[in-house]
């Protein structure tokens, strides 16, 4: 019985480390940078919202700053088709990944002429799915949900009229939830059991940027951002779904390595009149510095086993172009689209995130109420390209089964922008 409870924890927190190997870092940090769909988010330097992208650009805010802001995101996915092994087809489902609102703040003070300092707090990573407790897959996800949370102090200093550098330090908060089913042989037949997993950590990065204006109108940014050893440490529970009895009660505890990853981001913005002005942007995503996972298992401070598996995840990319128009001296328009890669390929997606390529089309507007304050709204469709799912090609344990995806994301973003 040990080792079934072990085998069946194993699989339940490798499913955590899918979630995040799939891709799903959050860029909703900023309403202004949205509307551009993220193009010049390294250059862009418009508010102090971008310092999360670029921790140089706050030697623009002058005086002291407060940006207050945070999108709402509204995922769609729809499968169709499912089947498990024996061909027994499953009802479609049209509600599998959850809706959730990402905030964002940030504070910034300026020194004197060329030393700042700025808090941010972000929230860089995170996603719900959820199945029917009965469908096909169960045995290899039923709810899945990451919260993060990062907290930031950094300081930017001016070198030169046209050089700035910056730093920050990354502490960041990581919690998964994480449910699936499973079955195991007994003196009463197979039973059906389903097991549930909570853990979380506190861990430590950093980021390194800069920015180099040529002119008042020509500017670049570079910024990297370190990825976050977690260490997450849970409890485990496994339930008979006939009997209602717990096979554990909870006294089993498990820990895991799992990272969140490093970043490099690449930024441009010129602004060609009074009234337009272009940007673009790269990201390169380092996702395969997840390379394998390793988990102990303790019961009441004794260890009782480790089993590590090796993953195939790869680095994506992110591209994006955008153009913003000075309506007149208070609007301003900012259009967007960008392209971003999947980092799950066919052979290894799992029901706990059905990720795609995507394609971004954003939208967005600038308030200027007065001297010191501001609003910036955004909306943007991003349309992911079908998924298949195959749990045969993925060497996971759990019955095989097939399923195929339709999804999207609308993203709502709005924040509010004060200068002292």
């Amino acid at each position: 019985m040990k080792k079934l409870l072990t085998f069946t924890a194993l699989g339940t927190i490798l499913a955590a480390a899918q979630v995040q190997a799939a891709g799903y870092h959050l860029r909703e940090q900023s309403a202004a940078a949205q509307g551009n769909a993220y193009a010049g988010a390294t250059a862009g330097a418009e508010n102090l919202s971008y310092a999360y992208f670029n921790a140089a650009s706050i030697t623009r805010q002058k005086g002291t700053n407060i940006n207050v802001g945070g999108t709402y995101i509204a995922p769609k996915a729809e499968m169709k088709n499912v089947r498990d092994a024996g061909g027994h087809r499953d009802p479609d489902s049209h509600n599998v990944v959850h809706a959730a609102v990402a905030p964002n703040m940030a504070i910034s003070h300026q020194l004197n002429d060329k030393a700042f300092i700025a808090l941010a707090l972000n929230v860089p990573f995170g996603m719900i799915t959820k199945y029917d407790e009965d469908w096909a897959g169960r045995e290899h996800g039923v709810t899945s949900k990451i919260i993060s949370a990062t907290f930031t102090p950094m300081a930017a200093y001016k070198v030169t009229d046209k050089l700035s550098l910056g730093a920050g330090l990354q502490i960041q908060y990581l919690k998964a939830k994480l449910t699936n089913g499973g079955r195991y042989p007994s003196s009463m037949g197979v039973r059906s059991l389903s097991s549930s997993v909570q853990g979380d950590a506190v861990d430590f990065g950093w980021q390194l940027s800069s920015m180099y204006e040529f002119n008042e109108k020509t500017r670049v940014g570079l910024s990297y951002r370190s990825k976050v050893q977690h260490k997450l440490k849970g409890k485990n529970r496994i339930r008979d779904e006939q009997t209602g009895t717990f096979l554990t009660d909870g006294s089993q505890s498990i820990s895991a390595h799992l990272n969140t990853p490093a970043m490099l981001s690449m930024g441009v913005f010129h602004q060609i009149n009074d009234k337009w002005s272009v940007m673009a942007e790269y990201q390169r995503v380092f996702w395969s510095s997840f390379r394998d996972l390793y988990i102990r298992y303790k019961s009441n401070d004794a260890l009782v086993g480790g089993q590590g598996v090796r993953e195939k995840w790869r680095d994506t990319n992110f591209w994006a172009v955008g153009a913003s128009y000075q309506i007149d001296n208070q609007w301003k328009l900012r259009l967007g689209m960008a392209y971003d890669q999947a980092a799950v390929r066919l052979q290894h997606r799992t029901p706990r995130i059905p990720d795609s390529d995507r394609l971004w089309y954003s939208a967005g507007l600038n308030y200027q109420y007065n001297e010191h304050l501001s609003f910036d709204v955004a909306y943007t469709y991003i349309y992911a390209h079908k998924a298949h799912l195959d749990t045969a090609l993925t060497g996971n344990k759990g019955k095989n089964v097939t399923a195929d995806y339709t999804n999207s994301v609308q993203l709502f973003g709005l924040s509010l922008n004060y200068k002292f």
